[in-house]
């Protein structure tokens, strides 16, 4: 470490292990003989950094807190958003704390496991959330639609129609987790598991 005289303004070099583990030393001057005290290094390094942790750590109390005072409304509008946008029998609506998938267990896309990351998913051809490279399938062919932990099975008026339980289905039908249905020459699996 460098370490210069008050007085004459004379820097030296000084090593730190002569400190012997004590906070300061007085030395004197060997230009201008002045006695000064020096500090040492590893001791005041650490009073800085504890006043900023602390005052860090208040910050931190201070974000928590205002967040914690935020956190009240933020739930109640979450809540309230869905109501003005009924359709059918309920709100569409991802359920929390649930992730949705699709799994494409035969047909040509088999393995492909899609996503659901909306209420309303549409299956088909062509211009679908999940396209399938199915010559059998609709450009449009089915809608799984997610009120909270209500999963229903459309089809859209699709040529071949949509599959469940080995019949084609009229009106939409109830799906619950590892539920098959059939679109064109594919065979999806609703998946439901726990969010991490």
């Amino acid at each position: 470490m460098i370490i210069e005289c008050p007085s004459c303004h004379a820097k030296y070099q000084y090593d730190a292990e002569r400190f012997e583990r004590k906070p300061s030393k007085k030395i004197k001057c060997a230009r201008c003989q002045q006695i000064f005290e020096i500090f040492n290094p590893a001791f005041a390094a650490p009073a800085p950094a504890a006043a900023e942790s602390g005052e860090s750590t208040f910050a931190k109390r201070h974000d928590a807190t205002q967040t914690a005072q935020k956190i009240p409304t933020t739930p109640d509008t979450t809540e309230q958003s869905p109501i003005p946008q009924p359709k059918g029998d309920g709100a569409l609506a991802l359920p929390t704390g649930k992730r949705l998938s699709l799994a494409i267990l035969d047909g040509p896309d088999a393995g492909t496991v899609y996503r659901i990351e909306k209420p309303r998913v549409t299956i088909g051809r062509a211009n679908a959330d999940l396209t399938l490279n199915d010559t059998e399938a609709s450009r449009q062919h089915a809608v799984v639609e997610v009120r909270d932990t209500t999963y229903k099975l459309s089809d859209l008026g699709s040529t071949n129609g949509t599959l469940f339980d080995g019949a084609k289905i009229e009106e939409a039908v109830e799906l619950a987790d590892k539920s098959e249905f059939q679109v064109g020459a594919t065979t999806l699996m609703l998946i439901v598991t726990d969010e991490h």
